[in-house]
């Protein structure tokens, strides 16, 4: 009995020397302690920390294979400067824009035939989009050089207040309706590249003074928002192989009652044979059909 008793005492001696990374083996353990329950402990642990080491070197040779240098790792993304087509996707689209409409293809033969042409017409009857896609296709056709937007900063019955950044990003939530028609017409990869290398400009009316816009296709959108007199300035702008295009919601303007100068312009104009007035209806929108009913009993 005594000799089983030593032989169990020599292997658990052995066991412990083996199983437990102590500084002093067995002896080490203080008294009283249940060496089973510490064997446990101990093993756990060491699983835990191996988990730990394999779950670090695993995140770092992640990041070393996506990232060249720590500083190139952004967790959030920095505030300032807003790209307004950053949402864009290249996407296929018709290169040939059709008319649904006989006054969508009146203002489409219009914008071909002469070099100044004037779209008046309630929301939804196409107006915007029509003339962004006219300029895209002079772009593409090679008779033009460059693409010049222009639309009033005026909000809509609110007032925003002072906008931080450049001229540029100033603009860009006025020109947004812009923006979408150009990024459908010809993707935002072409677009930003296109805005990056002056191809398509921004130009915001208070600066279009003293300008003369030769080899571009001009679109002055929302004109309803402008006074007769820079209506007046910026007809004055058109350069030689130039192509304008105003377009506008008489019955729409956020100014005060007979502040807005597009509709006297149009009847003054009218009596030019070169210059095109181009009248929509409410049978000319192509939104939803109940936009069409609203703007009739409104």
């Amino acid at each position: 009995m005594f000799q089983a008793q030593s032989h169990w005492a020599l292997f658990r001696q052995l066991v412990f020397q083996h199983l437990i990374p102590s500084k002093g083996g067995p002896e080490y353990l203080p008294s009283g302690t249940r060496r089973r329950g510490l064997l446990r402990t101990f093993t756990l642990q060491e699983h835990v920390n191996e988990m730990g080491k394999r779950s670090s070197a695993r995140s770092k040779k992640q990041f070393s294979s996506t990232h060249e240098t720590p500083e190139n790792f952004q967790l959030h993304a920095m505030p300032g400067s807003w790209d307004p087509v950053e949402a864009h996707r290249d996407q296929s689209f018709i290169r040939h824009v059709k008319p649904r409409s006989d006054g969508q293809q009146q203002l489409m033969d219009a914008i071909e035939a002469s070099p100044l042409t004037l779209a008046l017409g309630p929301a939804g009857t196409g107006k915007t989009y029509l003339a962004i896609a006219a300029a895209v296709k002079a772009l593409d056709d090679g008779q033009i050089d460059r693409i010049v937007l222009s639309r009033p900063a005026i909000e809509a019955g609110e007032t925003l207040g002072y906008l931080p950044g450049t001229m540029e990003e100033k603009m860009s939530p006025y020109l947004r309706p812009l923006y979408d028609a150009l990024g459908e017409r010809m993707g935002g990869k072409r677009l930003r590249q296109y805005m990056a290398d002056g191809t398509i400009e921004i130009a915001p009316i208070a600066y279009m003074r003293g300008r003369t816009l030769n080899n571009a296709f001009v679109v002055i959108d929302e004109a309803q928002n402008c006074t007769y007199g820079q209506i007046k300035m910026l007809l004055t702008r058109l350069g030689w192989h130039s192509t304008m295009v105003i377009t506008g919601d008489p019955d729409q303007t956020d100014l005060l009652p007979g502040v807005s100068g597009l509709a006297d312009i149009a009847e003054r104009l009218n009596t030019l044979n070169d210059i095109e007035i181009v009248k929509l209806t409410h049978s000319d929108v192509v939104r939803h059909p109940l936009v069409a009913c609203m703007l009739a009993v409104l």
